[in-house]
């Protein structure tokens, strides 16, 4: 008898193989992130933003909503990227008009990020993404929540694990 916290992909199913493709955890979360990306990729064209820049520039509202300061060391961490993948990021960003890069007036080797008027006002031309993205999906909210629950309990594994 299968219960209801049994998936699919449990050696308690007749005919599990656990190296079915089907059965990788691995293979769900690499195409559901593809999906879920490109889902958003028309909503942020118009912003002239691609899914890495929406989630920088998701930081740097947060913390200028905080009033906290960003480096780029503190977006590297946040968004579990090394600073050689984020610096082009950045770099674009500022070419666009939405950010600036400066040298911190303290310490010379801490890089600010700040956001400029466009930046700012961006974030209210962002504000129809996460309900689109909720209605693109034709999950109800707690399923979203439930999905965004069990991503982030991979992403804390594989910072326990140091892999990230």
């Amino acid at each position: 008898m299968t219960t209801s916290t049994e998936s699919p992909a449990t050696p308690a199913r007749s005919g599990y193989d656990p190296l079915a493709l089907e059965s990788q955890v691995c293979f769900a979360l690499s195409a559901g992130a593809r999906a879920m990306v490109a889902m958003y990729k028309p909503l942020l064209e118009p912003l002239r933003l691609t899914h890495p820049q929406y989630l920088v520039m998701l930081a740097l509202w947060q913390d200028a909503a905080a009033g906290e300061r960003t480096t780029a060391t503190s977006l590297a961490d946040r968004l579990h990227l090394d600073p050689g993948t984020l610096s082009p990021l950045v770099r674009r960003l500022e070419t666009t008009g939405y950010l600036t890069r400066s040298r911190n007036e303290h310490d010379g080797r801490v890089v600010d990020v700040t956001l400029t008027p466009a930046g700012r006002e961006l974030r209210d031309q962002a504000e129809h993404v996460p309900p689109a993205i909720t209605a693109a999906t034709d999950l109800t909210l707690d399923e979203l929540v439930e999905v965004h629950a069990a991503a982030s309990k991979v992403v804390a594994a594989a910072l326990r694990a140091g892999v990230i």
